[in-house]
């Protein structure tokens, strides 16, 4: 959810990476605790494991250890078993002041063209301890790397510190060698710190990779360009030279890459995003599919009364496409983010994408997780931006679902238990 190479060189980069013996997930020896893959399923420790996730970016944000307790026992309620949080936290030097008054969580401090990392008690000790505490309420966690939006330490910050602000593009993170290299540097440091914990769910690239972000697309991001499908090779071959046991996954929302008439103007069919998710989710390292379903911003000029468009239905179809290109690859896929704005529009339309994506063998994860009764501060913190702790709630930004939205939670609670069940009679 939202919040330069010759070709010459890039050319060679490419081959290079080709040419690479390929190391893939290890099976044989995974540690107990660790989820993997077996086919279209997931697994741990050798059973089923179907589940309701939650996405919750600011949880890391939180500085008492009662409010981290208290929405992991929330989550814990909601038999909640997976939860997706950044792992990229980040500010550039003239925030430095103000991050360090208000108590802002930050990993990576960026200053001229490098970053420093933040590894004290308001930095990575904040991400140790929600991991640590996920382990507790018995919840496996999806740590993204970085964010293709501007928001908490977006990549975008690679590019404007190591090549500058002029005349860039944002496509440059996925081909500067520079950018590269110092994303890999993070990415390693993130890595050994959590790879022998089995709290840790997988490992996601990034979220929503695209063409363009708050820069735009440069010539060499283009429908058939494979630019992020290379990106996303190199770095998830990588990741599994680090880690032989995790899962790795793009974070990606799903875009595909159809050469039809039908899909020609539609920019998540077209290929103009940059993803193409039939060919993604090919890849040895990549062990299952994400995407995301925001239909009613994606579509706002179709989605007026009278028209043949229904967001309902339109989900449908989007669900049921990522489940067709799963089957071919033969590996899971997580609707990894869904949302509408308007509790009347959650209730009418979550139910049926909902028993859609199940009957699909689908995890689920909502945009976003809402906790409620949180203490610090009195209940009213501004954390960036403008998200805030208001009366005691965590962040909404429309989207959030809460459980005092007694007819939206039971839903969720409900879907959580077939998940439950069926992990157990499979």
């Amino acid at each position: 959810m939202r919040l330069s190479v010759s070709p010459v060189f890039s050319a060679l980069l490419a081959s290079a990476v080709v040419a690479e013996p390929i190391v893939t997930r290890s099976h044989s020896s995974l540690p107990k605790g660790f989820v993997t893959t077996k086919g279209s399923q997931f697994q741990l420790d050798g059973k089923p494991f179907y589940f309701v996730g939650a996405n919750s970016y600011w949880l890391p944000l939180l500085s008492t250890q009662a409010d981290v307790e208290s929405t992991f026992k929330q989550m814990r309620a909601s038999d909640i078993k997976v939860l997706r949080t950044w792992g990229h936290e980040a500010i550039t030097a003239d925030e430095l002041s103000g991050s360090k008054e208000s108590g802002l969580t930050y990993y990576q401090l960026w200053n001229s063209s490098d970053w420093t990392l933040n590894d004290g008690p308001q930095g990575l000790q904040r991400l140790d301890n929600v991991i640590e505490t996920a382990g507790k309420y018995g919840l496996k966690v999806i740590l993204t790397f970085t964010n293709n939006w501007s928001g908490y330490g977006g990549l975008e910050l690679y590019i404007n510190h190591i090549v500058g602000t002029t005349n860039v593009t944002h496509d440059l993170f996925y081909t500067n060698p520079k950018i590269i290299t110092s994303f890999q540097r993070y990415v390693k440091t993130i890595v050994d710190r959590y790879k022998n914990s089995a709290n840790i769910f997988a490992w996601e690239l990034v979220n929503e990779a695209r063409c363009l972000g708050d820069l735009p697309a440069g010539p060499n991001c283009v429908p058939g360009s494979n630019t992020i499908y290379n990106w996303y090779k190199q770095q998830s071959d990588y990741i599994r030279s680090l880690d032989p046991y995790h899962m790795i996954t793009t974070g990606g929302e799903g875009h595909f890459y159809w050469k039809t008439a039908e899909a020609a103007s539609d920019y998540n069919l077209n290929g103009q995003a940059g993803e193409d998710f039939d060919l993604d989710l090919t890849l040895p390292n990549i062990d299952f599919g994400t995407y995301h379903l925001y239909p009613q911003s994606w579509y706002p000029s179709q989605d007026y009364p009278g028209s043949n468009f229904t967001i309902e239905a339109w989900g449908k179809d989007w669900i049921l496409d990522h489940a067709s290109a799963a089957k071919k690859a033969n590996k899971p896929v997580i609707l990894e983010e869904f949302g509408v704005t308007g509790l009347a529009n959650k209730t009418e339309i979550y139910p049926s994408w909902i028993e859609l994506a199940l009957s699909e063998d689908q995890a689920i994860l909502p945009w976003q997780f809402g906790a409620l009764g949180l203490t610090e501060n009195g209940g009213n913190k501004i954390f960036k931006y403008a998200d805030a702790l208001i009366n005691g709630a965590s962040p909404n930004d429309g989207y959030a679902i809460y459980k005092n939205q007694m007819a939206l939670y039971n839903l969720f609670l409900r879907t959580a238990k077939i998940q439950a069940a069926k992990s157990r009679q499979l």
